[in-house]
This record gives C-alpha cells, sequence and structure tokens, in this order.
C-alpha cells in the first residue's frame, strides 16, 4: 500500500477556510486494495472543493483517471484550477453517476451534505449566523430557492418538510407562523428573517443549539432533495462499480448515515426468495468493510467533523 501522504492545510482550503474531513482515512479506504500505482477509473462524486480529489490524485498512478461531479457552481470554478490531465469534472449532482458505463470505476467517494465554504458564504443563505438571501440552492443556476418555495406553499406542506427533513417537533407552529407572516408583511426573504420566526415559534431549546437549525436543516434538504439524490446515486453505485471496487461514504447526520447502513446492509446478505425455497439465493452484491468516525485530534482541530460518520464497502463479483 502506498504511503500516507498528508496534504498542508493550504492544499485543503479556500478563502471560507474549508477543511477535508477524515481526509486521509477516506483516501486510504478508496485506494486501500489497489496497489501502489492505481490505475482504472476513480469518481469522487461530491468534490466540493478539492480536497479528496487533490488527495486521490496525488496517489494515482499515470494510467489512473480521475471522475468529480458536483453541481454547485463554486465548485466546478475550484475545479477548474486542476490542471492534471488526469482529472475531469462534470457540473452535475451525484444522481448522475447511473450515466457512467456499467462496471467502469475502479472505487467511488462520497462525502454527503454542506460545505463549510457554502455555509459560511452569506450570499448562499445556507445559515441562520448571516444576513444574506434566503436561497440554499446546491446549485444557484437552477431550481426553486427556499424564498421562493415558502412564498406558495401550504402550511401542511411546510410542516411536513421541517418535520421530515429536521426532525423538529415543533414544525407545525414554525409553519403556521411562516404563513401567518406571509400574508400579514409577505414572504421572507432572509435568512435573519426567518431564524427570528422560528426562535418566536420554538418553546424549547436544545442546549447549545440555535432553534433555527433544525428548520434550516430540512429545507436545505428538501429543496437540493439531498436525500433522494443519495439513495439513487447509492443505487447506481452497483453498477457503476466493477468487482473489488470500493464504495466510500461520509454523512453527517443521522437522516443520510440511516440511508447508507441500511443500503449496505440490505447488499450486504443473501437474498432468498421465499417462493422458491430449494432455489439458490441471489448473491450478495456488497461487503460491509468498516465504519470510522473523525479522531479526537481531528475533532478538536475542525469541530465541524464531529458528526461525521464514514462508511466503507466493497462490490462483490456477484
Amino acid at each position: 500500500m502506498p504511503s500516507r501522504i498528508f496534504l498542508s492545510e493550504a492544499a485543503v482550503t479556500t478563502t471560507f477556510q474549508h477543511t477535508t474531513v477524515l481526509l486521509n482515512e477516506a483516501v486510504d479506504a478508496l485506494l486501500g486494495n489497489a496497489g501502489p500505482e492505481p490505475s482504472g477509473t476513480w469518481v469522487d462524486a461530491t468534490f466540493g472543493r478539492g480536497g479528496h480529489s487533490r488527495l486521490i490524485l496525488q496517489r494515482l498512478g499515470p494510467q489512473g483517471h480521475l471522475v468529480a461531479f458536483d453541481k454547485d457552481p463554486e465548485a466546478i470554478q475550484e475545479a477548474a484550477r486542476i490542471t492534471d490531465a488526469r482529472f475531469s469534472i462534470r457540473h452535475e449532482g451525484f444522481r448522475h453517476l447511473a450515466d457512467l458505463p456499467a462496471g467502469s470505476a475502479s472505487g467511488l467517494l462520497m462525502d454527503i451534505g454542506v460545505s463549510s465554504p457554502q455555509i459560511d458564504s452569506p450570499s448562499r443563505g445556507f445559515s441562520f449566523r448571516f444576513e444574506g438571501p434566503l436561497d440554499m440552492r446546491m446549485d444557484t443556476t437552477r431550481g426553486e430557492s427556499v424564498a421562493e418555495w415558502l412564498a406558495t406553499a401550504e402550511v401542511g406542506q411546510i410542516a411536513e418538510v421541517i418535520r421530515e427533513y429536521g426532525e423538529e417537533r415543533f414544525a407545525g407552529p414554525i409553519a403556521k407562523a411562516i404563513v401567518a407572516r406571509r400574508e400579514e408583511r409577505g414572504p421572507l426573504a432572509t435568512t435573519s428573517e426567518l431564524a427570528d420566526l422560528v426562535a418566536g415559534a420554538v418553546k424549547t431549546r436544545e442546549a447549545g443549539q440555535n432553534p433555527a437549525t433544525r428548520t434550516f436543516q430540512a429545507l436545505r434538504i428538501f429543496i437540493n432533495a439531498e436525500l433522494e439524490e443519495l439513495q439513487q446515486a447509492l443505487e447506481a453505485s452497483l453498477s457503476v462499480l466493477r468487482p473489488g471496487g470500493r464504495l466510500v461514504v461520509i454523512s453527517f447526520h443521522s437522516l443520510e448515515d440511516r440511508i447508507v447502513k441500511q443500503f449496505i446492509a440490505k447488499h450486504s446478505k443473501e437474498v432468498f426468495d421465499r417462493r422458491a425455497p430449494f432455489a439458490v439465493p441471489q448473491a450478495m452484491k456488497l461487503q460491509a468493510l468498516d465504519r470510522i468516525k473523525p479522531s479526537e485530534q481531528e475533532v478538536a482541530a475542525n469541530p465541524r467533523s464531529r458528526s461525521a460518520i464514514m462508511r466503507v464497502a466493497q462490490r462483490t463479483d456477484a
């Protein structure tokens, strides 16, 4: 196995000080069985600001190729700084993994969720900590913003989204407050307007957590169809990965991790047809390999990494 390479902070940060979570652990897991100079096609399904991609390229051999995906225009701009001929990027979400040829990928990495530059950029509207437009789209070139959706959505729709994707027990009162505000003074337009409204509707708060945390998470997940896209990408991985190829997924909250955990568990066991008890069972498609969390040292250096869980599986010969 190649020796571990540790990139400097400058190599994995941008103006907004993005630090790649589980950098070496993820790349080690992805390339772990590929030999000293990995060849073939590898996939970084969530380029972000390129921390994982840059380290993968350092570790690949001259015949290796890395294909990256990202739907954020700012990520595409960052990717343009990589001049390595072995690298290419697609301005698409990772649901488009299914467009890759079957059995073409030697390994596939997904780092799910929102990146620090997205959170820390007021113009993106992801955070209640900054005044900005209520947008939250990962791809600002297409689709409906959160403000646009909240301007027309019904109380029941809003409550369902906040309850399902934010696991917020005050989803009903928050939804009613949003619609009441819309009818009285017009639609919400900024992050601070939404955060203040939620704070007034949430009667009890979790220690150390802003009352708007769950609502902002829910609206971001919904407007970007994040969970649906994750499910589609995981299903596509079964086709895209060659036998022996690694699937590495880093998630940051329980909704994501539950999907990944259940997907790997489902495909890591033989399937028996109860209607044909003597038939040969359908072979498992994945072998679960590992579950890794950030070290105490990483969490101390980057508190945003504390909720990360990385799951690793390998495509079988089935």
